[in-house]
């Protein structure tokens, strides 16, 4: 086991491990850390804990110090110094003309490197842009490329569904999405109903694909040839959810019956020729709702349960200066 602290950097969902060296860190402080790339200034979401050693990356790089005042006004220097470089660079990319659009900057902690995020639909030739910015900021200027997935996960917002983007808040990689799993799941393949503001597949199309694979596993193909309660058919349409089907009964002229998956046997999957299939000598049994258990008697404080002192025993109270009371109290301290 080795002892850690989690961080975050800015912007990041990622969780990153730090060596504390002793130091004890609490959750949501701020603290100065070495990186690859220097001193870093980072927030700290899980205190000191013991971790698998397989969990680790090697080398564990060390915790410098739980950050104080001074390092927080040059974290706040720095992101001053991070909108005045945005705006310099905007302009310069106008003056050059250039087809790119800035999407954001990021110095590190000693002020030393400034990067700027850029999308462009093709290569851009940017190394007369890098030496005018390196002329303005003294300092080492990277200009990065990224994509439109990047850039959504960098500035935020809210998606079709009213939250906020899930690659800013809490994914730490993109994972791969295809059309594919739109159509399993039985969706729209309108593309403005199932991409993000990115323009891509939305990420959420993910998560569940598991449970929709399971799903599908469990249920026949449309126009599939199979057997029900009522007789024989072809399966006209599938609800993958509640795992139901709707079937087409033969020799009837009804609309389709719906059975569930566990009602039906399955003779042919999917399309194709009734010839050659061996017919049930027996129809499936139709599915019976299970009994439901008694209702269990609870108590609370509307329950209709009767009272401990039955009422014809239950006389109202006594108000507290009346005779009776008075007298009470006298046979009371006489006793």
């Amino acid at each position: 086991m080795t002892e850690v602290i989690g961080v975050r950097f800015r912007g990041g969902c990622k969780e990153y491990y730090f060596d504390p060296h002793g130091i004890t860190v609490e959750p949501n402080q701020f603290v100065i850390v070495e990186t690859a790339q220097g001193l870093e200034y980072a927030q700290c979401v899980s205190g000191n804990h013991e971790v698998e050693d397989d969990s680790v990356v090697q080398p564990l790089r060390p915790l410098v110090r739980v950050a104080t005042e001074n390092d927080d006004r040059t974290y706040a220097y720095n992101k001053t110094r991070e909108k005045n470089a945005f705006e310099v660079c905007q302009k310069k990319i106008a003056e050059r003309g250039l087809d790119m659009k800035l999407v954001r900057v990021e110095s590190n902690f000693d002020g030393s490197k400034i990067i700027f995020f850029f999308t462009s639909d093709g290569r851009v030739d940017f190394r007369e842009l890098v030496r005018d910015l390196a002329g303005v900021f003294r300092a080492r200027i990277e200009l990065r490329q990224i994509g439109v997935r990047d850039e959504a996960k960098m500035l935020g917002g809210l998606g079709i569904c009213g939250r906020p983007f899930c690659c800013s808040q809490f994914l730490d990689d993109f994972v791969p999405v295809s059309i594919k799993m739109a159509k399993t799941q039985n969706l729209s393949l309108n593309p403005t109903k199932i991409s993000g503001t990115c323009g891509r597949l939305m990420c959420c199309l993910k998560y569940e694909q598991n449970a929709y694979e399971d799903a599908v596993r469990r249920c026949p193909k449309q126009d599939s040839f199979v057997a029900t309660p009522d007789g024989l058919g072809n399966v006209s349409s599938v609800d993958i959810l509640r795992e139901q089907v709707l079937v087409r009964l033969d020799g009837q002229n009804e609309g389709p019956k719906r059975y569930r998956t566990c009602e039906i046997h399955v003779l042919r999957n999917g399309k194709g020729s009734r010839d050659g299939i061996e017919l049930p000598a027996t129809l499936p049994e139709r599915y019976q709702e299970p009994p439901e258990d008694e209702p269990q008697l609870t108590l609370n404080f509307f329950s209709s349960a009767k009272p401990i002192v039955p009422p014809e025993q239950w006389t109202a109270p006594v108000a507290k200066g009346s005779p009776s009371a008075i007298r009470s109290r006298r046979r009371m301290s006489r006793s």
